[in-house]
Parts: C-alpha cells; structure tokens; sequence
C-alpha cells in the first residue's frame, strides 16, 4: 500500500514562495499517479497539479498556473510542489495523493492520501 506524507506547510508572506515535500513509500514513484491538492477554509477540495512523476509534463490549476512547479527527486522518493508569488488565496491544506489510474487522478477519488500540511499566505 502506498503511503503518503507531506511536509513544508507553514506561514509565509505574500509574494513569497514555498516548497511542499510528498515522501512517498510502498511503491515506485513511476508506478503511480499523482496530484497536489488543497483546501481552503469553508471551501470543497481543489487540484492544484497532476502528473505522472517522471513522465511528461505537470498540469497546473488555472489559479496556480505559472506560479506553481512540481518536481522530484526518485533517491528519495520525493515529489515537490513549489508555488512562487503566494497570495492569500493560497492558503489552505495542501495534500498530495496517488493512485496506479489516471482516471482516478482526473476524477479527484485517488486511493491514496497525505494526511496534508497547513498553508497560511499571511503578513
């Protein structure tokens, strides 16, 4: 079984950038599908980025597009999602998910999930 778990989350001023960790465990990064995902207070779940780590290029949510960038490293199996030029609309959970189908990742039901990290974009 796969196992998820995010890291990095904290408080950061706007304009800032910050890097969210996902190490993943139970199986090979190219093995599964994944996606950064968030939640805002009061608000439903939303995608942030889908990708098949090491495969192709990352889709990106309109309201992160440009901003945001994924990326990882296979020694530690490790995925990343940097977002640059925060705004407070940022804030919110930040979880990462997988799933061995892609039909799952687009359907936001992935079987997998972090237990997420607080964002807070706040001066």
């Amino acid at each position: 079984e796969v196992q998820l778990v995010e890291s990095g989350g904290g408080l950061v001023p706007p304009r800032g950038s910050l890097r969210l960790s996902c190490v993943v465990s139970g199986d090979d990064l190219s093995r599964v599908y994944m996606m950064w995902v968030r939640q805002a207070p009061g608000k439903a779940r939303e995608w942030v980025a889908r990708f098949w780590p090491g495969h192709g290029r990352p889709y990106y949510a309109d309201s992160v597009e440009g901003r945001a960038t994924v990326s990882q490293d296979n020694a530690k199996m490790t995925v990343y999602l940097q977002i640059d030029s925060l705004i407070p609309e940022d804030t919110g959970v930040y979880f990462c998910a997988a799933d061995e189908e892609w039909s799952a990742i687009l359907t936001m039901k992935p079987r997998y999930w972090g237990q997420g990290t607080q964002v807070t974009v706040s001066s």
